[in-house]
């Protein structure tokens, strides 16, 4: 059973301030006074304390007091209500009752509301005469009522329906800006790092189609004489065939590629059935709308971009922004690539005539230097020419008739016949040379005077053989294959004859085969380890460190030479690669081996690298293919 409250609770709905501070100012000091400024928190609040009366104002936001009464009537049956209200107009107090209000109090409150409240508190029930009568009337008003809130819901469902289509017609048109100033964006980004032409327009048409559902576009540039707008690319099988067969349009106003490009603005045929100045392509039977957007860099028009669909009114205002915006970064890639191709074509004329005048360059100082290094052969054969004549006297003057050695005699008779017919007068340099003191003669017929002619002819032909071979070596036709740089560098060492423990090798596990030619790479590296031996003359503990591995570049493989001699100086650095230049001086270097070594590498698609500080040694680090 449950336990009676002490002091009644009494809600009182009002959306009016002032009229609930009266309320309760004239009930607290006997009743809990609940409140609520809408009657949708006032049900809330019935329903969670189950008051013991509800006053209710009659004229409510959202529903009356009567529609109240009656929700509350059906939620609380057995709490009464009370009706308080300010309209005095015929009938109102009936409705409330009908309602199932327990009383109706007008406004003003009078000075016995406390009164009248303990009454309703007690018991009290107004009666209502006639009541099936005001009850009908009532329940017709809330019909009514609901009709037009029915009505009202319905206008605004179609409001809504209308504002959702509204909406979704918004965010489709949203969607596909968005889509289409993304996609500009994209296209912008990526045409501008295309350089070659063709790839970029062909690129730039195929993209257009495929992100905005296109029926056909299609790039012209104009021509050099400006006269004609030639197509460069073209989608799908049309663009084949359009520029199979040369495909150009001229640039005049009778079409809309031509005007685009006269007139620099865009030009739009959102239906070309009535388009006098639509060219009407037999390829191209479906367009129903068509866009030229010129291709415009610093006011000079360099063709038209044509966009095509098979829809009638296919453009609206943010495809024509979209695609002129994406057309202009269109224009400055192929600007840019025009560039880089007159570029190319001046850097090739560039390198044509530089190389043309190293030719020339390198082949008169080939000629210089051959000519020096050829110049004491003549000497030393004119020498020996002459100690031969001598010899040959001497060999004459042996006794003909000494019949212990006929082999001797007929040389010493062939020696004579020879020297005759070669205009040599032996008897006369034998005249000559018994007229001679005997330290002079002894110089004349010195064998070592004849043998040091004879080395430093052989050194000369040595070293032009050594000129030819730095010159033609890498220009000998290569056989490329795959190779073991390990294995052919510790062949290539140890066929060089250096002291043990003076080089040493660091391979990694992984170090693939390279392809190259196996000759020219084995001169690679002969001439490095050579260079590297050379240059530790004057080291103490002199040491060749040779190391291989994969680049970290995987497509190469890194072998590196390193010594720990003097190092090379900064200054010359860069003239160590250059052709006849050397700093061994008279010690027999050509200046041709690392230049020949450069060449080599760089023919192989690799590449050649100097570090080297003073005091630290040198290290080259070559890099060349992997072989697959």
């Amino acid at each position: 059973m449950s336990t009676p409250r002490a002091t009644p609770q009494i809600l009182y709905i009002e959306d009016s301030d002032e009229a609930r501070s009266l309320v309760r100012r004239l009930l607290a000091q006997k009743y809990v006074v609940l409140e609520a400024s809408d009657p949708l928190d006032g049900l809330q609040l019935a329903e969670e304390t189950q008051p013991d009366l509800i006053l209710l104002d009659h004229s409510l936001p959202h529903m009356t007091g009567s529609e109240a009464a009656t929700r509350l009537k059906k939620m609380l049956p057995s709490t009464p209500i009370v009706i308080i209200s300010g309209d005095v107009t015929p009938g109102v107090r009936e409705r409330a009752l009908a309602a199932g209000a327990v009383g109706f109090i007008p406004k003003p409150i009078d000075a016995d509301f406390a009164d009248q409240i303990d009454a309703y508190l007690n018991g009290k029930v107004e009666t209502l005469d006639h009541a099936e009568e005001y009850l009908q009337a009532y329940q017709q008003e809330l019909v009514e009522k609901l009709e037009g809130s029915i009505r009202q819901l319905t206008n605004t469902v179609e409001k809504n329906k209308h504002l959702l289509q509204q909406n979704q017609r918004m965010f489709s048109m949203l969607e596909r800006r968005h889509k289409l100033l993304e996609t500009a964006a994209r296209v912008g980004q990526m045409v501008t790092s295309i350089l070659d032409l063709d790839d970029l327009l062909k690129y730039t048409v195929d993209i257009i189609c495929s992100e905005f559902n296109f029926y056909y576009s299609g790039i012209f540039l104009v021509a050099e004489n400006g006269q004609w707008a030639v197509l460069r690319a073209g989608y799908a099988n049309a663009g084949r065939q359009m520029l199979a067969e040369n495909y150009r349009l001229p640039v005049d106003e009778k079409s809309m590629i031509g005007k685009s490009i006269l007139k620099q603005e865009a030009q739009i045929a959102l239906d070309v059935a009535g388009e006098e100045s639509r060219f009407k392509n037999p390829f191209l039977p479906n367009t129903r709308s068509e866009m030229a957007l010129p291709l415009i860099v610093q006011s000079q028009a360099l063709g038209s971009l044509t966009v095509q669909s098979d829809q009638l009114n296919a453009f609206t205002e943010e495809d024509i922004t979209s695609l002129q915006a994406m057309a202009d970064q269109v224009a400055i890639a192929i600007n840019n690539a025009q560039l880089m191709f007159k570029l190319e074509a001046a850097t090739a004329e560039i390198v044509r005539t530089k190389t043309f005048e190293a030719i020339a360059t390198a082949t008169g100082e080939a000629i210089h230097w051959v000519g020096n290094k050829a110049a004491p052969i003549p000497g030393s054969v004119k020498r020996v020419r002459e100690d031969l004549v001598y010899f040959l006297a001497l060999a004459a003057r042996a006794k003909a008739s000494d019949e212990k050695n006929a082999v001797l005699i007929e040389a010493v008779q062939t020696v004579r016949e020879e020297a005759r017919a070669s205009h040599i007068d032996l008897d006369q340099v034998l005249a000559e040379m018994s007229s001679m003191k005997a330290n002079r003669l002894r110089a004349l017929v010195s064998v070592e005077s004849i043998m040091e002619d004879l080395d430093i002819a052989e050194k000369s032909a040595e070293t032009i053989l050594s000129i030819k071979e730095g010159l033609i070596g890498p220009a000998r036709q290569r056989n490329d294959a795959p190779v073991s740089l390990r294995d052919m560098i510790v062949d290539t060492v140890a066929n060089m004859g250096l002291p043990d423990g003076t080089v040493q090798f660091d391979w990694a596990g992984d170090m693939p085969n390279a392809f190259v030619d196996a000759r020219q790479m084995e001169q690679v590296f002969n001439n490095l380890i050579k260079n590297a031996w050379e240059a530790l003359s004057q080291t103490y503990e002199p040491k060749i460190f040779v190391s291989g591995c994969r680049d970290a570049d995987p497509k190469f493989v890194l072998v590196t030479v390193k010594d720990n001699g003097p190092g090379i100086p900064k200054e010359i650095q860069e003239k160590i690669w250059v052709s006849f230049f050397t700093t061994k001086g008279g010690s027999g270097g050509t200046g041709l081996g690392l230049s020949s070594v450069m060449q080599i590498v760089q023919q192989h698609g690799g590449n050649i690298s100097l570090e080297s500080e003073p005091g630290k040694g040198a290290m080259f680090s070559v890099r060349v293919p992997v072989a697959k």
